[in-house]
C-alpha cells in the first residue's frame, strides 16, 4: 500500500490544523493505521492510531485531548484533526499503515508542521 501525507504547514501556537493521508494500492479498510512524528534532533515518536474500523483509537500521552484521529474508509483516506497547537507539537508527520495497532510496514512521506510561539 502506498501513503501519501497532506496538509502540513506554519501555524501558530493555539492554532488548528488538519492532516489527511490518501492510500492506495492495497485493501485500506484491512490496515490500522497511525501517525507519527519526528521533531529536529528526537527519533520518531507515536501520535495516535486507528484500527481498522474506527472502534479503537489509541493517542500519546502528550496530544491526548487535543488531537484527534478518524478514518474515512470510502475514499481510503485517515485524518489527524491537530488543535490547541504547541511549538513542542513541530515535527515531520508520518502516517503509517499495519495489519494491527503493533507493527508498521507501509510507510508515506512526512508532511512538515511547524508550530510557532
Amino acid at each position: 500500500v502506498q501513503l501519501q501525507a497532506s496538509g502540513g504547514g506554519l501555524v501558530q501556537a493555539g492554532d488548528s490544523l488538519k492532516l489527511s493521508c490518501t492510500a492506495s494500492g492495497g485493501t485500506f479498510s484491512a490496515y490500522a493505521m497511525g501517525w507519527f512524528r519526528q521533531a529536529p534532533g528526537k527519533e520518531r515518536e507515536h501520535v495516535a492510531r486507528i484500527s481498522w474500523n474506527g472502534v479503537t483509537t489509541v493517542y500519546a500521552n502528550s496530544v491526548k485531548g487535543r488531537f484527534t484521529i478518524s478514518r474515512d474508509n470510502a475514499k481510503n483516506m485517515v485524518f489527524l484533526q491537530m488543535n490547541s497547537l504547541k511549538p513542542e507539537d513541530t515535527a515531520v508527520y508520518y502516517c503509517a499503515a499495519g495489519r494491527d495497532l503493533v507493527q508498521w510496514p507501509y510507510w508515506g512521506q512526512g508532511t512538515l508542521v511547524t508550530v510557532s510561539s
